[in-house]
């Protein structure tokens, strides 16, 4: 009978098993074609490099280094990690005790024993004229243990739940990781697209001085008018104005990268050394299927971990439905000095007492309570099985979105260059001209801020498409492989917690970094127990 109860007890789980809610994925993005790029199969482990820019590749590989944001989510790899060991405890004998005592008693007089020890001390006591009560020393040593027998699946469930939630937190890392690779890519743009507006700037600012000496001569001579003289003047400082302004966002996006490199704000130029140009992206692009995003996104696969983990939850609640059947046994030894006994006898095998035997404990009036709890964990698992059918939508929306922008971008570029190149011509020819006497200095002015602002368009719009290109990689979930069969947590933060704390074989990349299959289905990989 008993065995049947430990194989029962081994098969039945209350509750239901996850699977990965439907989603509705096209085939292919509705942006990508018309020789714009390519849709198969792609590997995204470095995109970076499609830049062909070794500044942008040591600054990523150091953000990966350094950055304390990602640390953190290491940590809170490890503390799901940890908590996973705990549940896993729960599965095997839930009481383990050792105990031992030693009692000084007295009894008065008429005082009212209980208990088999107490009423053998009144029975002495008796037996001893006992009309004045009795005093005696009682000591005890041995252990205890209790097994609530996982019959119904509880602790089984509560285990897939851990589990899910440890792999979870190893996706929100890798998430963290494609967030950083994106936004250590983004800010360097920023910074290679200011330098150059900056350097527009000034170029026309050079420019700008020249048509202004020009302009105070012709006046000096008497041929050009104050007019002249105030315009080239006004279009002088106008564009002087515009540095500061991009001198400010040049060192806040250098601040914002200094931490994201994980130092204080400060001078990056030894990081920064090379040609100040904004990174240029390849003339064909492998966009991928949208089906790979259900296995690349990190954030979706979290999302369905998550899902896995609550699902196992209404397994856990559901339990407390059914009565509830353990074992305990308790063995040890009983001594006193009462009559002629001795506080030593208690290492006789004589006075040895043992306590074993099967309970069971039903919450029968409970079950509203319990119901509703099932409840409760069941429309918390809807919620997040909603969220993740809608995480996918987003994903989707978001490849797309930044897909429009990239290719729209480069042709937004194609027609600023050729609008660049004609403003630079027309300017040449309207200072060549009010030089001569045949143009006003209106003439120039306005070739002048034409080509200021062209010159200016073409480089954000530059910028916009190498940074439009990282938002597509990021939106594919792009990144997080350079982790693979590497640690989360850096050497040194590993050294400082194993001087702290013993963590056993926790701090192990083998313990708390799992491998990454192409497909994972979520609550159905136990741990290693």
């Amino acid at each position: 009978m008993l065995a049947a109860v430990f194989i029962l007890s081994g098969c039945i789980k209350v509750g239901p098993d996850f699977h990965r809610p439907d989603v509705a994925v096209p085939s292919d993005w509705t942006e990508a074609g018309e020789n714009q790029g390519e849709t198969g199969p792609a590997d995204y482990r470095s995109w970076w490099r499609v830049f062909n820019d070794p500044i942008l590749d040591r600054l990523i590989d150091l953000a990966y280094r350094e950055n304390l944001t990602l640390r953190i989510a290491g940590a809170r790899v490890l503390e799901a990690r940890a908590l996973l060991g705990i549940v896993v405890g729960e599965y095997f004998p839930q009481t383990q005790q050792g105990f031992g005592s030693v009692h000084y008693n007295r009894t008065s007089r008429g005082s009212v024993q209980t208990g088999t020890q107490q009423s053998s001390a009144s029975q002495s006591s008796a037996s001893l004229g006992g009309g004045s009560g009795l005093s005696f020393w009682q000591s005890q040593i041995g252990l205890t243990a209790s097994w609530e027998l996982d019959f119904w699946g509880k602790y089984r469930r509560a285990i897939e739940s851990a589990d899910a939630s440890w792999l979870a937190s190893v996706a929100d890392y890798d998430n963290a990781l494609v967030a950083l690779t994106a936004d250590v890519a983004n800010s360097y743009i920023t910074i290679r697209t200011l330098e150059t507006r900056l350097d527009i700037a000034r170029r026309n600012t050079q420019t700008q001085r020249e048509n202004l000496n020009i302009a105070e001569a012709r006046f000096k001579y008497g041929t050009a008018t104050q007019l002249d003289l105030d315009q080239a003047e006004t279009s002088l400082n106008t564009t002087l104005a515009t540095t500061p302004s991009l001198e400010a966002q040049l060192r806040q996006t250098k601040h914002g990268l200094s931490v994201l490199l994980g130092m204080a704000p400060g001078d990056l130029s030894g990081y920064l050394n090379g040609p100040a140009t904004i990174p240029v992206s390849p003339p064909q692009v492998v966009f991928g299927i949208p089906a790979d995003l259900l296995r690349r996104r990190p954030d979706i696969r979290a999302a369905e971990h998550r899902a896995a983990a609550q699902s196992a939850q209404i397994g856990v609640a559901k339990a407390d439905l059914y009565p509830a059947f353990s074992l305990s046994g308790t063995f040890g030894f009983l001594s006193t000095d009462i009559g002629g006994a001795s506080l030593s006898d208690m290492f006789n095998w004589s006075s040895r007492f043992i306590q074993a035997g099967p309970s069971f404990q039903w919450n029968i009036l409970n079950y509203g309570r319990i119901s509703n709890n099932v409840r409760l964990q069941d429309a918390r698992l809807q919620e997040l099985l909603i969220t993740y059918q809608n995480m996918v939508l987003t994903a989707q929306q978001e490849v797309e979105d930044n897909l429009v922008a990239f290719l729209r971008a480069r042709d937004r570029a194609e027609f600023l260059a050729r609008s660049t190149a004609a403003a630079a011509r027309s300017l040449n020819l309207a200072v060549l001209q009010y030089q001569q006497g045949i143009k006003d200095f209106t003439t120039v002015l306005i070739a002048q801020q034409s080509l200021l602002n062209e010159q200016d368009s073409l480089a954000t719009t530059m910028g916009s498409i190498a940074s439009s290109l990282v938002g597509v990689y990021r939106a594919l979930g792009g990144g997080w492989e350079i982790r693979e069969g590497k640690e989360l947590v850096p050497p040194e933060i590993r050294k400082e917690m194993e001087q702290r704390t013993d963590w056993g074989k926790l701090l192990a990349p083998a313990s708390y970094n799992p491998p990454a299959p192409p497909e994972h289905k979520p609550g159905v990989r136990g741990p290693d127990w």
